[in-house]
């Protein structure tokens, strides 16, 4: 038998409660309710109150799709994420998805599949489909094809990207800070500092191998070969295994607090004292950075400002409506990372060629 109406109820009462339904209940007219759906200006801050205090009662969502051949925007940007546990990409998602949330925009995620070919580029298509009106990379690889989209839907990343993503955070960030890690170490008496990179697939990786190697250049100094790792702590340990067959490493910069940690252990393990014999750095500031054993000098990010400052540029892009809540604006990019000295670092030993495993008194 078909579902009955429960008594005292009516049909009509079922539907699902509608814009008319809005205006009725807060005294308004229909033309008012859709300018404070649609986040329009000429609305009072008592009446747009009003309108979304009955929008609440009555459980009225707006449709979305009704409004955006009204609009032709659909209030809602697309991200495509990477669908990894790393910190650094995980912070930045929470924090795009805040600034969105603050700015009144609702956001939907799609997630890449580590290792598919083209994933990024499935990832777009499938956010298209679903009706957005930009799509934010918050943290691009190269997958080695070129990106397909649609014309009328931009693409903005957080960081460099391949066209035609325009990058919504200016400025080589990641260089100047890795630069700063390492002209840190050189001003202690490091004659040259090591590198353990992030994956040469990611933009941000190669930023920082560029700064190390910048930085490197700016006083004459030739860089030896950076080792590749893939972010996790176990490749910082294979790192810190293979620079125990260079007798003369005083000073390494990894690219991420994570990889810190692993090489860190097999220095410890090999008895080479950080920072006695081994000045060590990172990169993101983790929460646990600060309680390592020696507290890990590295690289603090803000992934909230960046989030604010790059979601208010794109909203100035897309033309936002006045009425639209824009985030409060942020530091610029190279404010937002600061290095933090803490105790991982230090003078180089006096005996640069003891031999590995020999603890430096």
């Amino acid at each position: 038998m078909p579902p009955t109406t429960p008594p005292g109820e009516t049909s009509a009462r079922r539907r699902p409660p509608g814009m008319t339904d809005v205006a009725r209940l807060a005294g308004v007219s229909q033309k008012t309710v859709s300018r404070v759906v649609n986040n329009e200006r000429y609305v009072s801050d008592e009446v747009r109150e009003k309108v979304l205090r009955a929008a609440r009662e009555l459980g009225f969502r707006p449709n979305t799709a009704a409004r955006a051949l009204i609009t032709g925007r659909f209030g809602r940007i697309g991200v495509v994420a990477l669908g990894t546990a790393l910190y650094g990409p995980a912070s930045l998602q929470v924090a795009i998805e805040r600034a969105t949330r603050a700015a009144g925009i609702s956001v939907m995620v799609a997630n890449t599949l580590e290792g598919q070919p083209d994933s990024i580029g499935d990832a777009v298509d499938w956010l298209l489909r679903q009706g957005v009106d930009a799509i934010i990379l918050s943290d691009p690889v190269d997958e080695g094809v070129e990106l397909r989209v649609d014309p009328n839907v931009p693409v903005y990343s957080f960081g460099r990207s391949i066209p035609p993503a325009e990058n919504l955070l200016p400025g080589d960030f990641n260089a100047d800070a890795t630069r700063a890690v390492v002209e840190h170490l050189l001003d202690l008496g490091h004659e040259r500092v090591w590198h353990v990179a992030g994956p040469a697939t990611w933009f941000a990786a190669r930023e920082r191998v560029d700064g190390w190697r910048a930085a490197h250049e700016d006083r004459g100094i030739e860089p030896p070969p950076p080792v590749e790792g893939d972010w996790t702590p176990a490749s910082g340990y294979e790192a810190g295994r293979r620079l125990l067959r260079e007798p003369d490493v005083t000073a390494v910069a990894c690219a991420n607090d994570d990889m810190a940690l692993g090489l860190i252990r097999a220095f410890t393990e090999a008895g080479l004292r950080v920072p006695e014999r081994v000045s060590v750095t990172g990169f993101d500031d983790t929460p646990a950075a600060a309680y390592l054993d020696p507290p890990l000098t590295t690289v603090r990010q803000q992934f909230d400002a960046d989030a604010v400052r790059g979601l208010g540029v794109l909203l100035r892009r897309l033309g936002a409506p006045a009425g639209t809540a824009e985030p409060v604006p942020a530091a610029a990019p190279q404010a937002n990372r600061r290095l933090v000295v803490r105790r991982s670092t230090a003078p180089p030993p006096n005996r640069l060629n003891e031999e590995p495993g020999k603890d430096a008194r």
